[in-house]
């Protein structure tokens, strides 16, 4: 297969439930930024490769913003170098829609803009295809 999937996009949606939550005020940790990459991955992989992957490394992971439980985060991974076996994805996440405790108990708002809250590079692998 010869195409070149550099720029393909998939994008994840999801709200992050309460339970989630880790420290105070509703903060969820780093690693649910990083789980939320992976997911998004696996399907770029699947998209590209009929196969969900593997993952070899992230690089250059930086957390802008916080995530919080009752957030409504965007994953976005963009394919930036697609080799033989490996992809270089650029990642993000987004902050769309937060929780405002300080208005109402259930109270929340838009993010205009949303709020970048986690980027990373990160490379995937795929197995060998059976060409012949």
């Amino acid at each position: 297969m010869s195409t070149d999937h550099t720029g393909l996009v998939v994008t994840h949606r999801r709200y992050v439930p309460y339970s989630h939550a880790h420290y105070a005020g509703n903060l969820v940790d780093g690693a649910y930024s990083l789980a939320a990459f992976g997911d998004v991955a696996t399907e770029v992989c699947i998209r590209i490769d009929g196969d969900e992957g593997l993952f070899a490394s992230y690089s250059d992971v930086q957390f802008h913003a916080p995530v919080r439980a009752g957030d409504v985060l965007e994953i976005e991974a963009r394919v930036v170098r697609v080799g033989r076996r490996s992809r270089e994805i650029a990642f993000e996440v987004r902050v769309l829609c937060r929780g405002r405790a300080d208005l109402g108990e259930s109270a929340a708002e838009v993010l205009e803009p949303p709020l970048v809250a986690t980027t990373a590079t990160g490379t995937v692998v795929v197995p060998p295809r059976g060409d012949g």
